[in-house]
């Protein structure tokens, strides 16, 4: 949930059609090149409009990545209107929109908002831009490393806008009050660099002065204790003055020193400066790797700060640290740099084959009494995702156990649901439960906007559960995969689509570099943009192999495997099993609340403690062992979170995240969940799940 969400309440063995698999090794290349839609436009980190496709090599030998589904038919397909409320202010035109991204707020909104590419901060304005390390503060509520326009340059510029981006650059570009080019801003996740090129001759005045040194072409300052350097290439000169002159295509390249370096260690790679970056990703055994690529200038290393925390498979360590909100983080030198985390496997169900007989007993008793309860009103994409996410699990549920006719009969709702959902015109004449395709913003949008999902907001979060439903209902139904497949394909291709092109950004939610998705459209925030709900944006991509698995796409199952696994270790790292030693004041034993330049221990919709850990664990699937590992923190998070008892709004995730730490304790607390069950849930699941831990070897 986002900015929108301020209202939000809870309402209350046979044989897999999903077998267990590993997924193929087929890393993901992004380089320029042609684009999988006729007229496609995506990103350039050089300020041109130029487009972007995938390519890849296999594990140990050479390959070329399938394409993507084409989704020509299917956009041909779909009813088309306006309904987005965001529009960009700040684009060149023939760029997909970025939204969902680190630097959305630069793109949206009447004036440009902070970015924060880490380990730097920037605020870009019209006139000209600022930079600076974040100077970090903690409290007990957050972690604060806000912006810090410690670098003033001023370029008198009267409007800019952003011209080019890619997997982890963006590059802005100012005009004069003409329309005139006066140069543009490269920015790269990771990257302590801010690259300026001229496209004219000009002098700027930069803030504070920055001074000569020992090591020629280098200038230095200092602002508050940080160290910062200046490069200067192309031409690019400064006088004792502090006045920088450049002419047309001369650059200057500024950065911040890391915390037991100087500024020196960094020149040479400054002077290279980085003009635009890629990923490769693999999926492989029981880990995924990605690895963060970045082309310079003339092609030498330049520094790479990995996000602090991540786990460095490959790479060649530096000179110094930077701090960020997160932790510590080293630099390491280089063109590329590859991180690892553990593989979390796509799965839709539950084992129950060994429950007792007791239990099964129990379990077919509240499944009946469930499935007489069940309905299917909710008519947004939220809540309607998770109505339809509930049925399919408990439908799963009752055929595991042989349920028949409550099974029977829950999948000829479910798959009566799902037709009039994933009705390509149904938006013609009704005004909910179906989707329109918004050619000016370039998304698939439920016509019955909720949480701001009209705004760009959560997609992932909605979608997630739509897509899962789909997945499964649809796995022993080829006739309904394939009558729903175009608005599935559709909806996947708006929250993951694997390639840029003229009808969707690539991989519009998630961000390589960070590891996680960002859920605000437009992020117009001054503290970057931010996510909430990590285990819904894991379920997402969990939604998302699976239906590849049903549509015998192995490419695009290795891809969210991929996002699956590395949101996965995000969401225990930054969100629940998060490291805040460095910030002894923070109290929170979770961050509920992650944004670029900030951590909170708060939600958009509650400040009880059961939401702040229940919105990180819902809807608590059969994938959530990820979640699983370290009893004692899961203990202590539920110490917070279930203070006042598992009587409490997301009471019954608690409790299945209980059985991941003491199943037995969780059992117990089965007496004791909330009346009115969260509406992805039913009791049903919940107790097959801490059964199913009880009855089996526990986390």
């Amino acid at each position: 949930m986002t900015i929108n969400d301020t209202d939000r309440t809870s309402i209350s063995a046979r044989t897999s059609p999903f077998t267990k698999y590993r997924v193929l090794t087929k890393p993901l290349l992004l380089v320029a090149g042609a684009a999988l839609i006729a007229g496609c436009t995506a990103t350039g980190g050089s300020g041109s409009a130029t487009s972007t496709t995938a390519t890849g090599s296999g594990s140990g030998a050479a390959a070329t990545a399938a394409p993507a589904p084409d989704i020509t038919a299917d956009l041909a397909s779909i009813t088309t209107k306006d309904v987005a409320k965001i529009s960009p202010t700040r684009l060149a035109d023939g760029l997909v929109a970025p939204t969902n991204r680190w630097f959305s707020g630069l793109v949206f909104g009447d004036k440009p908002q902070p970015v924060f590419p880490l380990p730097l901060s920037a605020a870009l304005t019209d006139q000209g831009f600022a930079l600076g390390l974040p100077t970090i503060t903690d409290s007990a509520k957050t972690i604060m490393g806000g912006t810090n326009p410690q670098i003033q340059v001023p370029l008198g510029a009267s409007s800019m806008k952003v011209t080019g981006y890619d997997t982890l650059t963006v590059t802005s570009t100012y005009y004069d009050g003409s329309g005139s080019e006066l140069g543009s801003v490269l920015l790269a996740q990771g990257s302590p660099f801010v690259t300026y090129t001229a496209a004219s001759d000009q002098t700027l005045a930069i803030e504070p002065i920055f001074k000569a040194g020992s090591t020629a072409g280098l200038y230095t300052t200092n602002v508050a204790g940080h160290d910062y350097g200046l490069v200067v290439g192309g031409g690019a000169s400064v006088d004792d003055a502090g006045k920088v002159t450049l002419t047309s295509g001369s650059t200057i390249t500024l950065y911040g020193v890391p915390d037991g370096a100087d500024a020196a260690s960094l020149a040479t790679a400054a002077a290279d400066p980085v003009t635009g970056g890629s990923v490769d990703y693999s999926v492989d055994g029981d880990q995924v790797t990605t690895t963060l690529k970045y082309t310079t200038k003339n092609g030498g290393d330049t520094a790479i700060m990995p996000m602090a925390g991540q786990t460095v498979a490959t790479g060649t360590k530096g000179a110094g640290s930077y701090q960020t909100i997160y932790g510590t983080a080293d630099v390491y030198t280089g063109t590329s740099l590859t991180t690892s985390a553990p593989l979390t496997e796509p799965s839709y169900q539950l084992d129950v084959s060994n429950l007792s007989d007791e239990d099964k007993a129990a379990l077919v008793e509240q499944v009946k009494t469930d499935a007489a309860a069940i309905d299917f009103t909710a008519t947004d994409t939220y809540f309607g995702g998770k109505y339809l996410y509930r049925g399919a699990n408990l439908m799963t549920l009752a055929e595991q156990l042989g349920v028949d006719d409550v099974a029977k009969d829950l999948r000829t709702k479910l798959t009566a649901e799902l037709t009039m959902w994933f009705d390509p015109k149904r938006c013609a004449t009704e005004a909910t439960k179906c989707f329109v395709y918004d050619d000016q913003i370039k998304s698939l949008i439920g016509q019955e906007a909720s949480f701001g999902s009209d705004e760009l907001n959560d997609h992932h979060f909605h979608y997630g559960y739509l897509i899962y439903a789909a997945a499964v209902v649809s796995a022993n139904d080829s006739a309904l995969a394939d009558k729903i497949a175009p608005v599935v394909d559709l909806a996947v291709a708006d929250i993951a689509s694997a390639q840029a092109s003229s009808a969707f950004p690539q991989y519009r939610n998630f961000d390589p570099y960070s590891g996680h998705a960002w859920a605000s459209g437009s992020s117009p925030f001054a503290d970057g943009n931010n996510q909430e709900s990590s285990s819904e944006a894991v379920n997402a991509w969990n939604a998302v192999a699976l239906w590849a698995k049903v549509r015998g796409n192995t490419e695009l199952q290795n891809q969210a495997t991929w996002m699956m696994s590395t949101e996965a270790n995000a969401a225990k790292l930054y969100w629940t099993n998060t490291d805040t030693s460095e910030f002894p004041a923070f109290t929170g034993s979770i961050a509920a609340l992650n944004w670029g330049g900030k951590r909170d221990y708060a939600t958009w919709f509650s400040a009880e403690p059961g939401a702040m850990l229940g919105i990180q664990l819902l809807p608590m699937g059969s994938y959530s062992t990820y979640l699983a590992g370290d009893a004692d923190r899961i203990k202590a998070n539920l110490e917070q979170g279930a203070a006042g008892g598992y009587g409490v709004q997301f009471g019954e995730y608690m409790a299945q995240y209980l059985a991941l730490a003491d199943p037995a304790a969780a059992r117990s607390e089965l007496a004791n969940l909330p009346a009115e069950i969260d509406n992805a849930t039913t009791k049903s699941y919940v107790m097959a799940y801490v059964f199913s831990r009880s009855d089996s070897s526990g986390s």
